[in-house]
């Protein structure tokens, strides 16, 4: 389990830039969902971001928020305290043609805390590729594959876990826009966690940065695995409101 997908968020607000300099955001987001699962128990997150690119297409970033899913596994026999994600990245966009995009690089998810003794730490590191088609003015189709070369977020012995990434995005009107997001998440050695999950979602985007976006998302994913020991169905449907400020 991790984190709305960072990534998706970044063009679901638009925060995101392929220009040399600086960008950054922060949002406040009602769930902190992450390839359909929650991230913070259902609960609000607090959420920010910096990215550095170069004229030529490189880039580098760092990302956190608040999660819970962690500390919520801890026992009286089993303490966890982990109540943070911090997230680096690096790569490389640019273009194959007029409308098409790529763009290559790494992810290191790191989750900072105490844990107890064997306990299969969450940090996990990714490689990931995508393209970007701009269909038309309005209109822009996403592909993106990311392949975990550890373990996944804590399942054992899962490196070589991959999850495919397809999105859309629509332009309504000015200051107005769709996305829709399509996933698959596989975990090497633990079949019966994979699973599909979607989202749909509108944003409004406003003066100096600031966005309102709204999501529903679901997945197919097995209630009784992605269940919590609070009861809390983690990978239910559900719907999600995020403020966000670009700076």
């Amino acid at each position: 389990m991790r984190p709305c997908t960072t990534l998706a968020l970044f063009a679901l607000l638009g925060t995101g830039s392929a220009h040399a300099g600086s960008s950054g955001s922060l949002w406040l987001t009602s769930d902190y969902i992450f390839r359909g699962i929650s991230q913070s128990n259902q609960r609000p997150a607090l959420q920010g971001g910096v990215e550095l690119s170069t004229a030529g297409g490189a880039y580098a970033g760092a990302w956190g928020s608040s999660i819970s899913w962690l500390s919520d596994l801890s026992t009286t026999t089993a303490s966890v305290s982990s109540s943070i994600e911090l997230d680096a990245y690096a790569g490389y966009r640019g273009k194959l043609a007029d409308a098409v995009a790529f763009d290559v690089g790494a992810q290191y998810y790191a989750y900072p805390g105490d844990f107890p003794s064997g306990f299969n730490r969450a940090d996990t590191f990714e490689l990931y590729a995508g393209l970007t088609v701009a269909a038309s003015d309005r209109v822009s189709l996403g592909a993106k594959y990311s392949l975990a070369t550890t373990d996944l977020f804590g399942y054992v012995d899962s490196g070589g876990s991959g999850y495919l990434d397809l999105s859309a995005t629509y332009a309504i009107a000015p200051g107005w826009g769709l996305a829709a997001h399509a996933g698959r998440q596989w975990i090497e050695g633990n079949d019966v966690f994979a699973y599909s999950d979607w989202k749909l979602g509108v944003t409004r985007s406003f003066d100096h940065g600031a966005s309102l976006g709204l999501a529903w998302t679901g997945t197919d994913a097995d209630d009784a695995l992605y269940t919590n020991p609070h009861g809390r169905r983690l990978a239910r449907s559900t719907v999600a409101l995020t403020l966000a400020q670009a700076f």
